[in-house]
């Protein structure tokens, strides 16, 4: 019924079905207007992470602004004149930009030690390196040894300098962030009622209009500051860096990426058509079917809205791969039999061919989705999104393979076909052929090795990534948080809250003497006690002593600055009248950002040294949260971690769950199918042996290279199995068709290497290279998923034409040769 229905619309009405299709293109190529990409910290945090909306909290409660971050490497001393004339121009032509808020550098530190006045008048009355009466030597000797600002605006040999450049608040963006906090965190508890979910839907799309809008204006911001520092390169060498240019240049990335990748697979896939037909018309119309599954899905993703991010930029180039494979055994297919069966008319010939190859492709397929399926599992969000992205382009892709291949191969196929360049020799086909007849222990030792090389390689993998080094050593993110990290005390930030026993005023002895006016403000004259300011201390100094640690920074800081201008140690009464004078435009500056009265908190800032080569970060976490503990004597309760170093943290410990679960998933579900398509569980075994061999030895492999895991590296090995199952499909699936036939193993397997196994060779070796396309990238989690999905397929092929067809030599699944004689 299906195939007379199929055989009418398709077959016997081609040119109908290609004026659908072409209306389809039209459509996706409207929508494809609002393709949009995504290179938001989305990528670096799991759904739903409690410490994400704790680092929220502790962001609104001592204040965070978006900054960009230079580093400033003069020529001449910092000391000299014409440097801190250049710094002061270069300073004043970043404050004209429009967008920024305000920019601090080396010469905007206030001098305490210039003059003998009290510290309040000090403060009042500061002078910086700029002011034309200070003594510049004196100055910079004191910059270099603050406790708050070496290391922080200038390194320990004074030779560069950071400057921080804030931006202004985008006040819609942050009521939409704190809108779509509320939304989705009522979403998870199942509190949205009708109405709201529909307003939550509206939400999103007003919210992605805007988010759309914020990047467009952040790449003209980034393009606009270049501009400026470009000026200033000549007496200075200037690095850019913060969140905000990082995002931009990784959708530069991303843009590039998904050009390079499909151009690049496009070219290649056009010399593999040529070196396989050598016939033009069998170039272009398999061309036809990729392009027109990547531009269908293009206008899709543009009409859902769903954003490509770096994880998934990609996808053209994996569409691209994967549908040629189809278009490959497909049209191999279709030229054998037109070979083997002279008499069978144009549409005979095609709707045969579709009807022998639509089982095998669809199984394909569905287990090339089971595994991409698999990556929902991982809670990594670009992660999950990649997964239901490629599933969507898989069914893209097969619909397009049996709608419009065969409606062009029925219009432009012809008698001459059989002329074309024959598909049915190989060298290495029959040489892998010879090996899997007669070579048993070649393939069961080197398999022997492989899975022992593999469980190892395996045991010694492990998560501890580094942020930078996701990127090459030339771009200009790892240029400039290389400096940082090296010089300016580090690049991840880390936050550690104490909390401090609430109190009333009459509690304390110290302050019972002052009349509760108003608590607010009596709370903060009390609070500054000895014992927190010591506790403080304590931990400041704890951490700072901690080699994978850059710069500390806390109220002890300011605290130290004080008594050492002073010369003595201030006691509670001192430091709660020192608080009480400050003037509050300082007080915001250097006191607002480390201590809550109001929440009885402090706040240490801690910077990491991410590109240190041993650092564990997990290892780090447990080791500052037991020793707070037991080295310092802080109740559990009394503090806590919070920052984009927990948040990366707990993406990387992730990826070991999701490595064992995606796996898992994957493994069942690809077993599954090969026993609902063969009805065999010998079959269902040693179909899924070869492609979970490639897949571990991958692992073992990248474990052997001490490579850490990833977000990109994670997905190799449910991707490998997934698309390396489709060759022990289509080898299994003709075995069965041709032993029925000629009703011998040995006969069976020659014609099999001669026919499908040329296919199977021409599709892996097409998938290789295709995956080495991505070698291109800047990204270098994308470069590793490319070097070892084509190394890991390589092996899946060579597994599949030797050690499958041994297997089935040695356990007969189709029964006995005897068993079939009629």
């Amino acid at each position: 019924m299906l195939a007379s229905i199929y055989k009418k619309f398709v077959i016997d009405f081609p040119k109908f079905t290609l004026f659908l299709i072409s209306l389809i293109i039209l459509i996706s190529i409207f929508y494809s207007k609002n393709f949009n990409l995504d290179a938001s910290s989305d990528a670096l945090i799991l759904e739903g992470d409690e410490d994400l909306k704790y680092l929220r909290e502790i962001n609104d409660r001592y204040g965070s602004k978006d900054f960009l971050f230079l580093t400033y490497s003069p020529l001449n001393s910092f000391e000299d004149k014409e440097t801190i004339l250049n710094l002061q121009l270069l300073k004043s032509k970043i404050e004209k930009l429009s967008w920024v808020d305000s920019v601090i550098t080396v010469i905007d530190v206030p001098l305490l030690k210039s003059t003998d006045e009290g510290l309040m008048d000090r403060l009042k009355n500061y002078k910086t390196l700029a002011h034309p009466e200070i003594d510049r030597k004196r100055g910079f000797e004191e910059i270099l040894n603050s406790p708050i600002y070496k290391d922080y605006v200038i390194s320990q040999d004074g030779k560069t300098s950071g400057i921080v450049v804030y931006l202004k608040t985008d006040e819609r963006l942050a009521e939409y962030l704190k809108i779509k906090e509320k939304f989705y965190t009522r979403s998870l508890e199942g509190n949205l009622s009708k109405s709201e979910k529909i307003n939550y839907k509206k939400f999103q799309v007003e919210y992605e209009k805007y988010k759309n809008l914020y990047n467009i204006r952040n790449h003209q911001n980034i393009n606009e500051i270049r501009d400026v520092i470009g000026k200033y390169g000549e007496k200075a060498n200037i690095h850019l860096g913060g969140i905000p240019m990082i995002a931009d240049d990784m959708m530069s990335y991303i843009k590039n990426d998904i050009v390079v990748f499909g151009i690049g697979v496009f070219v290649f896939i056009i010399l593999t058509l040529w070196l396989i037909f050598r016939n033009l018309k069998w170039v272009i119309m398999p061309l036809i079917g990729c392009t027109t599954s990547v531009v269908i899905m293009i206008g899709l993703l543009g009409l859902i809205g769903w954003k490509v991010t770096v994880i998934s930029s990609n996808f053209i180039a994996l569409m691209l791969i994967l549908n040629m494979a189809m278009n490959i055994h497909v049209t191999v297919r279709f030229l054998q039999l037109k070979k083997e069966y002279n008499d069978l008319s144009q549409s005979e010939a095609v709707l045969e061919t579709c009807k022998k190859m639509f089982l095998p492709i669809l199984y394909t397929v569905l287990t090339t989705v089971c595994a991409f399926l698999s990556l929902i599992f991982s809670g990594i969000k670009p992660i999950i999104d990649f997964g239901w992205m490629m599933t969507m382009g898989l069914t893209v892709s097969i619909l397009v393979t049996f709608l419009l291949l065969p409606s062009l191969l029925t219009l432009f196929s012809s008698s001459d076909d059989i002329n074309v360049k024959d598909t049915e020799k190989s060298k290495i086909t029959k040489f892998l052929g010879l090996v899997a007849k007669k070579g048993g222990l070649i393939i069961f030792g080197t398999t022997a090795i492989i899975f022992v090389s593999s469980v190892i390689g395996i045991y010694k993998l492990e998560v501890e990534n580094s942020f930078i080094n996701y990127f090459d050593k030339e771009t200009e993110i790892y240029k400039g948080m290389k400096k940082i990290d090296d010089e300016l005390g580090g690049t991840t930030p880390l936050n550690v809250i104490i909390k401090f026993p609430t109190k009333k005023v009459e509690d304390d002895d110290e302050f019972s003497e002052w009349d509760e006016e108003d608590n607010k403000d009596n709370k903060a004259k009390y609070w500054f006690t000895r014992d927190k300011m010591d506790k403080i201390i304590k931990v400041h100094d704890y951490l700072d002593s901690l080699p994978e640690i850059g710069k500390v920074l806390s109220f002890g800081s300011i605290l130290r600055v004080a008594e050492d201008l002073n010369k003595k140690e201030l006691q509670s009464l001192e430091i709660a009248v020192l608080y009480s004078k400050i003037p509050e435009e300082i007080k915001k500056e250097i006191v607002s950002p480390y201590i809550s009265v109001e929440k009885d908190e402090a706040r240490i800032s801690v910077r990491i040294k991410d590109s240190l080569k041993d650092l564990k970060r997990n290892d780090l976490i447990v080791k500052i949260n037991n020793e707070l503990n037991t080295k310092l004597g802080l109740d559990k309760k009394d503090f806590k971690l919070a920052g984009v170093l927990i948040l990366f943290n707990n993406l990387l410990q992730s990826l070991f769950k999701s490595q064992i679960l995606t796996l898992g998933v994957v493994m069942l579900g690809i077993s599954a199918m090969f026993f609902i398509l063969f009805r065999n569980h010998i079959l269902a075994f040693i179909g899924v042996i070869p492609n979970f061999l490639a897949a571990f030895f991958i692992l073992g492999i990248i474990g052997l290279m001490e490579i850490p895991l990833d977000m990109m590296t994670i997905t190799i090995a449910a991707i490998t199995i997934g698309i390396a199952v489709d060759n022990s499909i289509h080898y299994i699936y003709r075995f069965k068709e041709e032993f029925n036939r000629i009703n011998n193993y040995h006969k069976t397997l020659d014609r099999c290497h001669s026919t499908v196994g040329i296919a199977i060779l021409n599709t892996s070796i097409t998938i290789v290279f295709g995956f080495s396309i991505l070698v291109l990238s800047n990204f270098i989690p994308t470069i590793y998923f490319g070097l070892f999905t084509g190394l890991a397929m390589l092996l899946a092929m060579i597994s599949v034409l030797t050690l499958l067809p041994k297997l089935i030599l040695i356990f007969k699944p189709f029964g006995n040769e005897f068993d079939k004689i009629s």
